[in-house]
């Protein structure tokens, strides 16, 4: 059985316009800038004066089926590199909403840059999953062709993806397309001067880019507040162009603001920042142990905001969904994760001695040295089994 993304299925546009509400018209938390929520913890819709979405009941199940199965794919991800099939893997275990909203918002012909966590949006791109997992098995540098889904390769260097954004972008205005460009990156990133020069570009020559700035409060083992004075989306006043802030674990606020601000960069009125205010659940790669810095009581706050839940409840309360139907996403989920635990497992191994490879054009007698001597340490291992 072969589960398939759902691409060509995109929530349809609204451009009505709600009346705010109390519950949003406060801030989140005393001290701290409001964020767009358009569904609560609890499940409940609420409104917000700039940002309007009215999905369908296909569209919500859609959505919510988007996160499930991400979340699916990402757990076995976690699992094969745990069994050694995997030499690491970035979880986005917390993000879904961020990454399937977000992704959701886009048309067929924008285009994408991602980080190397973006597997959510990456399935709305209709990226096969599997093609994921190449690079990280160390068989190939990325599995698809990124102009067949307008989906570059994943990025692995901090932020140089929001340069390649903007200049892609300057492109895309000076060809007259109608088009928007979206580049995503993390909380530790903004740090980098690649995301301060690609914000002067982008604003100076007016580039139809979005920048989508997931804050998952922790860049490795360094907190938001060792990064920022300020909310990480006020930093764009200081270039010239808007920033909001939405709720990351709310798909259908990540949905509608991203929508919004791609609509505005294909219009001709220049970038904009989204910071999705999220959590990272897991660890920050499968080489990180989240417990040397962070509290257990932490990560259970925000499970109580997890971005699944709240729209089961949703689903739920409003009679949009039945337990036929979660059942049946269950043995999708299976089936998904059988496809993909397959597919892995019939990847060739890396080479081992690639890494030796294309150094240096004419070669080098220090990397033939260094050659040699893994090659023997590698055969030690090959003996040692023997002896057993």
């Amino acid at each position: 059985m072969t589960v398939e993304s759902t691409a060509a299925r995109k929530p349809r546009r609204s451009g009505a316009k709600r009346s705010t509400t109390a519950r949003n018209a406060k801030k989140q938390h005393e001290g701290q800038p409001e964020l767009v929520q358009l569904l609560t913890p609890e499940g409940e819709r609420v409104e917000h004066p700039e940002y309007a979405i009215d999905p369908t009941p296909e569209e919500l199940r859609g959505l919510y089926r988007d996160m499930v199965l991400t979340r699916r794919f990402d757990a076995e991800a976690t699992t094969l590199q745990r069994q050694g099939e995997l030499g690491l893997w970035a979880s986005l275990l917390g993000q879904e909403a961020a990454q399937i909203g977000s992704g959701r918002a886009l048309h067929d012909d924008d285009y994408v840059f991602p980080t190397y966590r973006e597997h959510g949006v990456a399935w709305c791109r209709g990226v096969d999953p599997t093609n994921l997992l190449g690079m990280f098995r160390g068989v190939n540098h990325g599995g698809w062709d990124p102009n067949s889904n307008n989906f570059h390769l994943y990025t692995i260097v901090i932020g140089s993806q929001t340069l390649h954004a903007t200049g892609y972008a300057m492109g895309v205005a000076k060809d007259g397309a109608d088009a928007a460009v979206l580049a995503y990156f993390g909380d530790g990133a903004s740090s980098q001067g690649d995301v301060a020069e690609s914000f002067t570009f982008s604003a100076v020559y007016n580039a139809p880019v979005v920048f989508f700035c997931q804050n998952n409060q922790w860049a490795i083992s360094e907190p938001t507040e060792k990064q920022t004075r300020v909310p990480l989306y006020q930093r764009a006043q200081g270039y010239g162009f808007p920033g909001v802030r939405v709720d990351g674990n709310d798909v259908l606020a990540c949905l509608a603001v991203t929508k919004a601000a791609l609509e505005r960069a294909r219009t001709g009125q220049g970038p904009m920042l989204i910071e999705a205010f999220t959590y990272r659940m897991g660890a920050h790669t499968t080489s990180d142990d989240p417990t040397r810095y962070r509290s257990p009581e932490e990560r259970e706050l925000w499970e109580t905001k997890d971005p699944i839940l709240r729209l089961r409840t949703l689903l739920t309360r409003e009679g949009l969904a039945d337990d036929a139907y979660f059942a049946e996403l269950e043995r999708e989920s299976d089936a998904l994760a059988k496809r993909v635990r397959d597919a892995v497992r019939a990847m060739p191994d890396p080479d081992d001695m690639a890494l030796f490879e294309h150094t240096y054009a004419d070669g080098h007698a220090l990397v033939d040295e260094e050659r040699a001597q893994f090659a023997e340490y590698q055969a030690s291992f090959v003996t040692a089994e023997e002896g057993i």
